[in-house]
């Protein structure tokens, strides 16, 4: 039976068109993103903590299960609501776990410590971006080859839905820390919208930001669902949080009566060793707070997926803030996490610095320290600016492990390991 929430409009590919066959596009998609070598990358790159560190905690790449799950238990929980989806006219779940599984994949090694030092390397060439980097995975990098193709070929509406950002870098008045797109990504963006004008409206401050399709509106909530509570367990197991350090925290806040509840069931959990039991009812809890509503806008017209907007209830919203801001709190700003924040910035900018040195700033290198394929991506390149994206591309491609192997291989004199780069 065909989905009628989608048209020919959501389902077109960017690039070259993908040979059709048993699956539907947006299988084909999610199929595409799970057998990518940028997908399994994942597993060695940093969520909370250092990759390898402990063997119980999450990474990204099972974080990145976790939002595909709930994703596809929010697609199920909608249509079991009925009005306005029914049996021919659904939220594809096949679409939202595509998206939910490729949200995280342009993170670079040492998570958000990894992304900050990336970012201050390109703040004056075009600046780096997580959710940027992993539009250029799908739209450029994966899957290319010798004959010119590029990229997956992704449809319009897996692009669309994991664009959580879409204001370009310099449309913003100061250069922004975070939450943009690369100024080269404009043709994607125009793309997306189907060369639709954007209205005036939306260009201020971060509103285009906030206009999302509602297959990304379930992916964000189902991130933000994820690592609000899964960070608590992780930290939990890691030895970061106990009931006397979240009391402690708890005294500097202001807290109500509805942030005492969530602390009392917390602190009940924790003393009878139930906290993944209870964290997951939570999880539950915050799939059953979704409904949808219609909206207007400029894309209403074109496609279901702007015409149709996620509504999730305060209480839940609110419940998730309070748990992510515990999380940052007490886990991000310790001093475990502080030192990785400094070995981060260490690492990566020890190795930009090599790499810059030896294939941007010479006539001819002096080491050759990155593989022939990388090499040529960035002696094609004619300007320094582009040169500088091609070392941050390899640099954000890296996991953990390889971006430490190669500084050691590098700058101590003691390691002699010889594995390859990747």
């Amino acid at each position: 039976m065909r989905n009628s929430f989608y048209n020919a409009f959501d389902l077109q590919e960017w690039g070259s068109a993908r040979k059709p066959d048993y699956r539907s596009p947006f299988q084909i998609d999610r199929d595409r993103i799970i057998h990518a070598h940028a997908f399994r990358k994942l597993q060695s790159k940093t969520q909370v903590f250092l990759s390898g560190e402990y063997d119980f905690y999450r990474t990204r790449l099972t974080h990145s299960m976790e939002v595909a799950q709930i994703g596809r238990s929010i697609c199920a929980y909608l249509i079991s609501r009925g009005d306005p989806l029914t049996d021919d006219f659904y939220i594809d779940a096949d679409l939202v776990e595509a998206c939910a599984l490729a949200h995280d994949m342009g993170h670079p090694p040492f998570g958000h410590s990894g992304e900050r030092t990336l970012q201050e390397l390109m703040k004056r060439r075009g600046g780096f971006e997580g959710n940027a980097q992993t539009l250029q995975l799908l739209c450029e990098t994966i899957y290319q080859n010798e004959s010119g193709v590029k990229g997956m070929q992704p449809t319009r509406a897996l692009l669309d839905g994991v664009l959580k950002y879409k204001k370009l870098y310099t449309e913003f008045a100061t250069p922004p820390l975070s939450h943009f797109i690369y100024d080269s990504q404009a043709p994607v963006r125009d793309w997306v919208f189907g060369g639709a004008k954007i209205p005036g409206n939306l260009m201020r401050d971060h509103a285009l930001n906030d206009f999302k399709s509602v297959e990304c509106q379930i992916m964000d909530w189902a991130d933000d669902a994820a690592y609000s509570l899964n960070d608590i367990v992780d930290g939990v197991r890691a030895g970061f949080l106990t009931v006397e350090r979240v009391e402690r925290w708890a005294d500097g806040e202001t807290i109500g009566a509805a942030e005492q509840r969530h602390l009392d069931t917390l602190f009940d959990a924790l003393r009878r060793n139930r906290l993944e039991n209870t964290l997951s009812h939570k999880i539950g809890v915050f799939i059953q707070a979704c409904r949808l509503r219609a909206r207007d806008n400029f894309m209403a017209e074109t496609t279901n997926r702007y015409k149709w907007e996620l509504v999730v209830d305060e209480t839940a919203l609110n419940e998730a803030a309070f748990f992510k801001k515990m999380a940052n709190d007490i886990i991000f700003e310790s001093p475990q996490l502080e030192q990785l924040e400094h070995k981060a910035r260490v690492v990566l900018m020890a190795l930009y610095n090599a790499i810059w040195e030896n294939y941007a700033e010479r006539n001819e290198r002096v080491i050759r320290i990155l593989q022939p394929n990388v090499s040529r991506l960035i002696e094609a390149e004619k300007t320094q600016d582009g040169k500088a994206r091609r070392i941050c591309d390899f640099l954000a491609g890296q996991t953990d492990g390889m971006v430490v192997r190669t500084y050691r291989r590098l700058f101590d004199p003691e390691f002699g390991f010889f594995r390859g780069l990747s």
